[in-house]
């Protein structure tokens, strides 16, 4: 067993969380397996500062009303942001529950899940009210997996505060002074200090010390006692489901990766150390190793969740292996030639480079895949004009003083929100949306072109650790918040920004993502920051895996797909999943922004062929002449060599403008060719 990396930053305001300490029980690693210390920075301050004050300080965006206790980095992109920004807070969805607030206090429930052949709904369910007299509520504290939120009069003193988590199916309240919470229902005895009420086919207990009315309608409290809510499994029982819920007061996160497996521990910590209520869903389910599931299910749009009682949960992904490279050493001598022709056409035909962050990082990932294959066949012309190209490119984005002259091109430093920013904004990314697809494209480029050019690694490392810190800053940061946007416990990223949406927030381009995490495990390489790499390579690994698990190659044994039509996931929120995408309605689509951009590391997708064969006649109906036709062949390819060969056949004819702009035919032909 070897130690791994381990983050205990519960990013409070003076909460007894912070105070806890929690022994944890992590899974045993392979050899090879990377490791860091838990208390220093995977990009220091030291190291990124320097170049923040260079950078112009600018917010570009609108930023929105905030909810957020005096010195927190504003949690951008998270499952919970819907509670932090906007005019009004807005459902979140810490599963198996929904949550919301409400002026005076909050309200959460169970959802009601339900499918059709389109889309898998579980919105909030405010099935359970409690009313603390509150005017306001204000984020004072969150983690990997939890939220504190305090509850506060108009005059601004605290009545009390709330905790709510992923993976936990409790909801506690602490008493600030003493005071009566007013219950929206009717909480009968059930033993001593716990309490129920049914809603509907759900039974909620409440576990409390306080006193509570005859009519089962208020809760006294006084300070510093604690209630907590939760929901019965419809296959549980009340007294065994109580007798574990001990409120969850801080959740810490450890984690590793090396050898074949990347693990994840999430401790859930209570006030004496004590086992509580956690919630599993199917991804973490294939590889736990804790804690005990005995206790019942819930049913989520994501599948059937096992709830278990323990201090942490623990499960493994498969590693992905980062890659930049396609290897082209088992073509033949024919095949070479005809990559060489396509790669000087691709070349030759390369368009000048757009100024946004999305589609100008996309334009130099192109590069810097022609730069790779120029390299494998030996091109040197080829690899001098695209070289050439790509470093003057990715000189011009990284000059720390270009935005103050330019208006595209170039990057300033959030010190509102804490983050950089490309100017000339695409896809709201000046309202933080995106960053990790945009940005995975610059660091796989920059990646690909500081191998070559030892100079330029040194002159554009400054600016490309600031993309790197934007995204992946982790030990608590004054410049970032940590991890932004990646969701430990789900196992994957969410996209926007401040998620001004009922649903919760959402992850589209399931495939970007994982690309984001290869570009910066390939950037960690290339600088020699061996922390960063240990946190890259398990994100990728945890991306990867969930992208499986609910995009692309989805388990229709559980009951929640019983009635859904497709073999792919295309968007996913916090409270519902759908056959759709912000951008088309084309099935081609559909599967295709889970495929882009194909990079060397995108074998993770590689399914049963009946499954890939399924989803590709589904997309194309058998014409690939189409929005993302490059891609939806390279994923046919991964079906087995005679899908391979058809699909390289295909690929040969296919017209220029079904080749993405991230893609070339040169790279697809390569692609394909390997798997052929």
């Amino acid at each position: 067993m070897t130690r791994s990396t381990k983050t205990t930053l519960l990013r409070t305001t003076g909460l007894l969380a912070a105070g806890v300490i929690v022994s944890l029980v992590a899974a045993c690693s392979g050899p090879g397996t990377t490791a860091g210390s838990p208390s220093t920075q995977v990009l220091s301050d030291s190291s990124v500062g320097s170049t923040i004050a260079k950078l112009p300080h600018k917010t570009v965006g609108e930023v929105p009303v905030s909810r957020l206790a005096h010195g927190l980095a504003p949690p951008t992109n998270r499952w919970f942001s819907g509670l932090v920004f906007g005019e009004h807070p807005l459902p979140v969805f810490p599963l198996p529950l929904s949550f919301g607030l409400t002026d005076s206090g909050f309200t959460f429930g169970l959802p009601e899940v339900t499918t059709t052949a389109n889309t898998i709904t579980g919105g909030n369910a405010p099935s359970v009210t409690i009313d603390a007299g509150a005017s306001t509520s204000v984020i004072t504290g969150y983690d990997d997996a939890s939220v504190t939120i305090a509850h506060k009069t108009g005059s601004g003193s605290t009545v009390g505060s709330t905790v709510i988590a992923e993976g936990s199916p409790l909801v506690s309240f602490t008493a600030a002074k003493k005071l009566t919470l007013e219950l929206g229902q009717k909480f009968s005895s059930s033993g001593k200090g716990v309490f129920s009420t049914k809603v509907g086919k759900t039974t909620y207990g409440m576990r409390t010390t306080g006193s509570v009315t005859k009519d089962g309608t208020a809760l006294s409290l006084v300070d510093g006692a604690t209630a907590v809510w939760f929901p019965v499994p419809s296959d549980g029982t009340l007294s065994e489901v109580a007798a574990n819920a001990l409120p969850v007061t801080g959740v810490t996160l450890d984690y590793s990766s090396g050898g074949s497996t990347a693990s994840t521990t999430l401790a859930y910590a209570t006030a004496k150390a004590e086992n509580t209520l956690i919630a599993t869903l199917p991804h973490q389910q294939k590889s736990m190793t804790t804690p005990a599931c005995s206790l019942g299910s819930y049913p989520s749009i994501y599948g059937t969740m096992q709830l278990c009682a323990g201090k942490s949960l623990s499960w493994t992904s498969p590693t992905v292996a980062a890659s930049d490279t396609i290897d082209l050493g088992s073509l033949d001598a024919a095949k070479k030639a005809q990559l060489t022709t396509a790669l000087a056409q691709d070349v030759a035909g390369t368009a000048a480079l757009p100024a946004d962050t999305y589609f100008g990082g996309k334009a130099l990932y192109r590069l810097a895949n022609l730069l790779m294959l120029a390299d494998q066949l030996g091109d040197t012309s080829s690899a001098k004009t695209v070289g050439a190209k790509l470093s003057d490119a990715l000189r011009e984005w990284t000059d720390p003083t270009r935005c103050k002259s330019n208006t595209e091109r170039c990057f300033v430093y959030d010190p509102k929100t804490k983050g950089i920013v490309g100017l000339a904004a695409s896809f709201g990314s000046d309202q933080f949306n995106d960053h990790n697809f945009h940005y995975g494209y610059f660091l796989y480029a920059a990646s690909v072109a500081a191998a070559h050019d030892s100079k330029l690694r040194t002159e554009i490392a400054p600016v490309m650790n600031l993309l790197a810190a934007d995204l992946a800053s982790s030990g608590g940061s004054k410049y970032f918040p940590d991890r932004r946007g990646f969701d430990a416990y789900a196992g994957h990223s969410w996209a926007s920004g401040y998620s001004p949406f009922a649903d919760g927030n959402n992850l589209e381009s399931s495939s970007e993502a994982v690309n984001a995490w290869n570009g910066l495990a390939l950037w960690a390489s290339v600088s020699d920051n061996s922390r960063l790499k240990t946190e890259a390579s398990w994100m990728l690994a945890s991306e990867a895996a969930s992208a499986r698990a609910y995009w692309t190659d989805v388990d229709t044994s559980d009951p929640v797909y019983a009635n859904y039509t497709h073999s792919v996931v295309a968007l996913n929120w916090g409270g519902k999943r759908d056959y759709s995408t912000w951008f088309s309605a084309d099935a081609n689509a559909k599967l295709g922004i889970q495929l882009i951009p194909m990079s060397p590391a995108s074998g993770y997708l590689a399914a049963d062929s009946k499954h890939i064969a399924q989803g590709v006649a589904e997309a194309t109906s058998g014409d690939f002449n189409k929005q993302f036709g490059d891609y939806l062949l390279m994923y046919e390819a991964l079906g087995g060599a005679d899908q391979a060969k058809a699909a390289l056949a295909t690929a040969k004819d296919l017209p220029e403008k079904f080749i993405d702009d991230g893609n070339s035919r040169s790279y697809l032909l390569a692609w394909i060719m390997t798997r052929a």
